[in-house]
């Protein structure tokens, strides 16, 4: 699949307006960035996605492409990303998302889309909802269950019915929907003047299923001025620290040897090495992104990657090491930590890893959605000594920080 993300934040915001605040929700700041940056970030650590449309109010539009762009030099995105301005309702902003999103690529298979102000979204909410679409799916909900009875109430505030709760749920984004589907679902829409009030909404349409994944009760949309005290973290917590380590090491191919035949072009950090020697390796060889992954493992407390990611598993033959790493990240958030720092260090007497150590640095940084300074990458040799040294193979070693908020 090469999905793409859709985030809706072209909306006007009027329930937020008794709070008398002076911009629309989306815009407001929680860590210090917009709600819609926020989001994005969540999304750039989901494997799989490959860049996103902003669709923003088209009197803001100038003024928030300008914000995005300042925010994306600051902590690169690492997607590639555009924005277009919205319309009177969701589908017709949905729709100029699509307009956008089909002129910058032809390769896009699935669309997720999300509201920007439900900017407490996880990675595992978004992996679930491609989880199912890789099975098959043509649209995907992520939802929890309703607790309060719900009632269906007249015109004169009178109760008509009462809706069997357990059939109720409460529907959340990223909504996951097939390109073509939402196409053929725009089109009959506007066609037969339907309106809908979510995106698998267009799917139904079509006649098509909707599944449903499990969301979170976390997963709120910042909508009434009672849900503005979520943007500030509370101050009775405090932060601990957690380090884990990290250590791997692959050996170079013997160009003489039969079994070495199969060996991987060298990559470190999502970056290829041209000219450098081949590795052997069960999935793509990534030396410096298994040891980071070991590393934030630690900080997890949940063991190796050969624990989660065997190498006599076949489906993890050859696959790319950010897959693995990004499938880690996702386990921070459920673990009430985020990860805030790493560095990495390569050993190896051959090849020269300095004219490849900045763009190791950001896409190490764009993968787990850090700023650059937050990423450390270091090269060093063992003067001809040992394994590296005699140019056998390559190791790394790696370090993760993050910190959990508890009470104290």
């Amino acid at each position: 699949m090469n999905v793409w993300i859709i985030l809706l934040a072209a909306g006007s915001g009027s329930r937020l307006a008794s709070a008398g605040l002076g911009v629309r929700k989306q815009f407001l700041l929680a860590d210090g960035e917009p709600l819609f940056w926020k989001s994005a970030k969540v999304f750039s650590r989901v494997a799989g996605v490959s860049g996103v449309v902003f669709v923003f109010p088209k009197d803001e539009l100038e003024c928030q492409a300008e914000n995005a762009a300042v925010l994306d030099q600051a902590a690169p995105l690492g997607l590639q990303w555009s924005v277009v301005s919205g319309g009177a309702r969701r589908q017709d902003s949905l729709e100029n998302g699509l307009a956008a999103l089909t002129g910058l690529t032809r390769d896009c298979t699935h669309v997720l889309v999300h509201d920007a102000a439900r900017c407490f979204v996880t990675p595992e909410i978004a992996v679930r909802v491609l989880d199912a679409l890789r099975a098959g799916a043509k649209a995907v909900i992520p939802a929890v269950p309703v607790k309060d009875t719900i009632k269906e109430v007249s015109a004169d505030a009178v109760v008509t019915a009462t809706p069997d709760r357990s059939r109720l749920m409460a529907v959340q984004t990223p909504q996951g929907v097939e390109l073509g589907v939402l196409l053929q679902g725009i089109e009959k829409a506007r066609r037969e003047n339907l309106t809908v009030t979510d995106d698998a909404g267009l799917a139904e349409t079509l006649g098509l299923p909707v599944h449903v994944v499990a969301g979170s009760e976390d997963n709120v949309k910042i909508t009434t001025p009672e849900d503005l005290r979520l943007l500030s973290t509370p101050p009775a917590q405090m932060a601990i620290p957690r380090v884990g380590f990290g250590y791997d090491v692959h050996r170079y191919a013997n160009r003489d040897t039969p079994e070495d035949a199969q060996a991987r072009p060298m990559v470190l950090g999502c970056a290829p090495i041209p000219g450098a020697p081949r590795v052997i390796a069960h999935s793509d060889g990534d030396v410096l992104l298994h040891a980071l992954a070991d590393a934030m493992l630690g900080c997890l407390g949940q063991g190796d990657i050969g624990q989660h990611f065997p190498d006599s598993d076949p489906s993890y033959s050859g696959v790319a090491s950010s897959i693995l790493v990004s499938e880690i990240l996702a386990r921070f958030a459920p673990a009430g930590l985020t990860l805030v720092h790493v560095d990495l260090t390569v050993v190896a007497q051959v090849p020269r890893i300095g004219p490849h150590r900045e763009h190791i640095r950001r896409n190490v940084a764009g993968l787990l959605g850090l700023p650059p300074e937050r990423v450390n990458v270091k090269a060093t040799t063992e003067e001809k000594l040992g394994f590296t040294g005699n140019k056998l193979g390559i190791k790394a070693y790696a370090t993760a920080t993050a910190v959990g908020f508890v009470a104290p």
